[in-house]
């Protein structure tokens, strides 16, 4: 079981300098007069590579998150409309021909899809390099083998307070033990290095980045902090409900001295404690965007194709397999999606505008 969490004692050695933020969020290189390349990694006009393939199977969800869903009155996807696991898995492979090597599975709550370990089988035989979950850790506890011995690898839960009546408040829905015990039977079925996401919200959360950093500390989980978005439902996003990701590490490491660690692609900017305690994680999507190495490309439940998760094109890849459309077809949308992907999502730009569908439409 999980270790109690004593957030009064720190364990600290002396604090040093504050740690700055890795500077790995070089811009994409400007490649927009290149025509686009019909064989190959599925690259973009500014000469990112995409190994990454997120893939939501279902946007439906147990709980009513107060950043991602309102508490009732939700419409779902209509099944029909939704992906098979054999759609889900054509895509798959065609995206694995043409470079991918890691997939992750979303939601909504990927867990409310029917025999997903079904689908997991599928997927591990196609021979992808990692195939990870995100979740919000209701299920999982029953479902933790089963998917490892499916070909799962990784699992990220999330888990935005280690106070049950902040929890409750934020989920609306759930309670916090249960997820906690699931974190335990992930573990126990070797689906490691276990990942806790936390979105952070000044006003709601932003008091627990110690209670967090300790958590990691005792449990060696990789606890990752990310900056509230604009993609919520109910609880209206402002810019001065972001707590910054600069201010999550410059409060840890005043107590716990931090060092980076360089990760090129991955989206959070990662950190060790200096004394070996484990590891932290930043998702500065709102601050420091890291769109210029982003590598990911999305599929929804109803099978459409995203190249950014602020983006507004949505091409149907469904469409394309439900009209008989051969691999090559969806080949070539795959590549034009990748193709036509902007340099950054314009969060901070005067212009911006919010998807029109919400987090749990378009998968994680």
């Amino acid at each position: 079981m999980s270790p109690a969490i004593d957030i009064g004692a720190t364990d600290s050695p002396p604090a040093s300098v504050p740690v700055a933020l890795p500077s790995r969020r070089r811009p994409a290189r400007d490649a927009s007069r290149e025509e686009m390349p019909i064989t190959g990694d599925l690259v973009d006009r500014y000469g990112r590579v995409h190994h990454d393939l997120r893939i939501s199977v279902t946007d439906r969800c147990n709980l009513r998150c107060v950043y991602c869903m309102p508490e009732t009155g939700v419409t779902f996807t209509d099944r029909e409309q939704v992906l098979s696991f054999a759609e889900i898995t054509r895509v798959a492979r065609v995206a694995h021909q043409m470079g991918v090597t890691s997939l992750r599975l979303t939601g909504g709550e990927p867990l409310q899809r029917h025999r997903l370990t079904d689908l997991v089988r599928s997927l591990s035989a196609i021979g992808f390099e990692d195939i990870a979950l995100t979740t919000n850790g209701t299920a999982l506890a029953r479902l933790a083998q089963p998917l490892a011995d499916a070909g799962l690898t990784r699992v990220t839960v999330s888990c935005d307070s280690l106070d049950p009546e902040t929890f409750a408040r934020i989920r609306r829905r759930g309670v916090l033990s249960t997820v906690l015990q699931s974190m335990d039977a992930a573990e126990a079925a070797g689906l490691r290095p276990l990942k806790v996401n936390v979105v952070l919200m000044s006003g709601v959360n932003e008091t627990e980045v110690r209670a967090f950093a300790q958590f990691a500390r005792q449990t060696g989980r990789v606890v990752r902090f990310i900056e509230f978005m604009p993609l919520d439902a109910e609880r209206r996003w402002q810019r001065d409900a972001v707590y910054s990701a600069e201010r999550v590490v410059e409060e840890i490491d005043a107590i716990w001295p931090l060092e980076p660690i360089w990760d090129e692609h991955a989206p959070a900017e990662r950190y060790r404690f200096r004394d070996g305690a484990g590891e932290i994680g930043v998702i500065a999507s709102v601050t420091r965007p890291f769109c210029g190495t982003c590598d990911r490309l999305r599929l929804t439940a109803d099978g459409a194709i995203r190249n950014c998760l602020f983006g507004h094109d949505e091409p149907s890849i469904r469409d394309v397999m439900r009209a008989g459309g051969s691999d090559e077809e969806m080949a070539i949308l795959l590549r034009r999606a990748v193709w036509d992907k902007l340099p950054g999502h314009g969060i901070n730009d005067t212009g911006f505008l919010r998807p029109k569908r919400s987090m749990f439409m378009i998968g994680g």
